[in-house]
């Protein structure tokens, strides 16, 4: 079974999301038969990588709040990451463009890293001092090869503005196509969607209704047409 989860760096709900649906997994019975494949979803699409400002300063001009309701709703997910086991910084964090990331992302899925980038992505942006947007390209680096990415690749892929550009785009085409018009989206299957930060026992839910109605395989043919299989192939009487 495969579970797809749209999601952004930038996106706390995303971070608290994670760790409830990973308890959900973690209890599954049958979780290591589930793949998961991270998404690139991005909140602020159009700011421009230089753009970075406050947390804070984000949260007033883009919803209309005073600093004061900003900074409660910061402490409100602290206490929610902190039930999560999760580190969580309430003051002091900037907010960027996430592009790069994303497209790092990708890198990583092809390596077979992705979910060990996207951890670290979550755990530098939310939970350490140093910012992920302001110190440039080299920061990303450094997580990257944390993540155990080659330095060289992903240089080459910061480098390069192209690169693994489409892959994102088709990623938020596809989001936009299922519905998703917030982040984390979580797809089993493509049966089930579900949106949000939801209580791991939400997830725990979703995952047993999905593996039990996996359809199987019909077949068209009885399988009377030669093929080959483990013992040869099928030789033609005529």
């Amino acid at each position: 079974m495969r579970v797809e989860i749209w999601s952004d760096i930038a996106c706390p709900w995303c971070y608290v999301g994670k760790a409830r649906f990973e308890k959900a997994l973690e209890a599954f019975p049958h979780r290591d038969e589930v793949e998961v494949v991270h998404r690139s979803f991005e909140l602020d699409p159009g700011r421009a990588k230089n753009d970075i400002q406050p947390v804070l300063s984000m949260l007033t001009k883009k919803y209309g709040m005073s600093e004061a309701q900003a900074q409660a709703g910061e402490e409100n997910l602290g206490t929610q990451a902190a039930a999560e086991g999760l580190a969580y910084r309430t003051r002091g964090r900037d907010h960027g463009n996430t592009f790069d990331m994303h497209r790092l992302l990708h890198l990583a899925k092809e390596q077979g890293k992705q979910d060990e980038l996207i951890q670290i992505l979550y755990r530098a942006n939310f939970a350490e001092e140093r910012s992920v947007f302001s110190e440039g390209d080299e920061r990303l680096v450094e997580l990257a090869v944390e993540a155990g990415l080659d330095s060289d690749a992903v240089r080459e892929v910061l480098a390069d503005p192209a690169a693994y550009a489409d892959e994102v785009r088709a990623d938020e085409r596809e989001a936009a196509q299922l519905g998703a018009n917030g982040v984390p989206f979580f797809v089993l299957d493509r049966k089930y969607g579900v949106s949000g930060a939801q209580p791991a026992e939400v997830f725990a839910q979703a995952l047993t209704q999905a593996w039990g109605e996996r359809s199987p395989l019909k077949l068209i043919d009885d399988g009377g047409a030669e093929a080959c299989g483990p013992d040869g192939c099928a030789v033609p009487q005529h």
